[in-house]
């Protein structure tokens, strides 16, 4: 694991220095760097940079996003003067690459954009949020949901959970400073307010989705890769963590069923129809 468990005490020293910069995690994903088990599988350091005060953690999908947020953070420790630095985790899948939607440069930097949306006239709705490598999958489950199971999907790319929450905290901050003031309203509020249901996936542990959830509302759904990491494929192991696409239309499809607007036996007929194993070990434990 080469984040930020093997070189924590060096980056933690770094920003305590005050240092600037960019720290590219090129292993990222506890799916991504496949065939080298525990030792190499890191899904849990967009979760410890989250302790450390001045870094800027985000998890891009797409090669614009990244081009975004380094021009981004130049402006900020070059031209601003702010004593920050980056982590970006970069993973090493090679997959192609879209171009880049209108208007999205704010939303990149700022951590949250929509990226695809889902078909109009359709009753049923679900909002998909993916981050990383494993934006491929959210997408197509979105095709699934649409093209087998008459569900529409908004897509959105979530480039850093860790700055939606930070700009949380601090708009709840300002709020319980200021009671006689309008309200700030949280980012992740504004954009996901009222949208339900929500699915999260990515690389990652769920914890890291879950840093916002509380102001998102309910059902919110974080899929992820806790457990230890194994040795093999890309696809057997995003199965094995539940962060594939039929997982993810499987997760989809039962939150629907909660707000009732699926019926648990269609939802159960849908994962036979997926390949989904019910009787499968809890990844965590696995």
């Amino acid at each position: 694991m080469f984040g930020l468990q093997r070189t924590g005490d060096q980056i933690w020293a770094f920003g305590d220095a005050r240092g600037r910069g960019f720290l590219c995690g090129a292993t990222a994903g506890r799916t991504t760097l496949n065939g080298e088990g525990l030792q190499h599988e890191d899904g849990h350091s967009q979760l410890l940079a989250t302790a450390l005060p001045n870094v800027r953690a985000y998890d891009p999908a797409f090669a614009y996003e990244t081009a975004v947020i380094v021009r981004d953070g130049i402006k900020r420790m070059l031209g601003d003067g702010e004593d920050i630095f980056y982590y970006l985790t970069l993973y090493n899948e090679n997959y192609p690459q879209p171009a880049m939607p209108a208007g999205v440069e704010d939303g990149i930097v700022r951590g949250i954009y929509l990226f695809k949306p889902g078909e109009e006239g359709r009753r049923r709705r679900v909002t998909l949020l993916g981050s990383g490598a494993i934006m491929r999958q959210v997408l197509r489950a979105q095709e699934l949901l649409q093209e087998r199971y008459d569900v529409s999907a908004d897509v959105y790319s979530v480039t850093s959970f860790q700055q939606l929450r930070n700009e949380a905290l601090e708009a709840e901050r300002w709020s319980r400073l200021h009671p006689e003031a309008e309200p700030h309203i949280p980012l992740i509020t504004s954009v996901l307010g009222g949208h339900s249901p929500i699915i999260a996936a990515s690389d990652w542990l769920k914890a890291v989705p879950d840093q916002v959830s509380r102001w998102i509302g309910s059902p919110f759904v974080p899929l992820g890769t806790d457990g230890f990491g194994r040795s093999d494929t890309r696809e057997a192991l995003r199965r094995h963590f539940e962060i594939d696409a039929e997982s993810i239309t499987t997760a989809s499809l039962h939150a629907l069923a909660l707000c009732e607007q699926y019926g648990p036996a269609d939802v159960a007929k849908a994962m036979a129809e997926l390949g989904i194993d019910p009787a499968k070990p809890e990844p965590r434990t696995a």
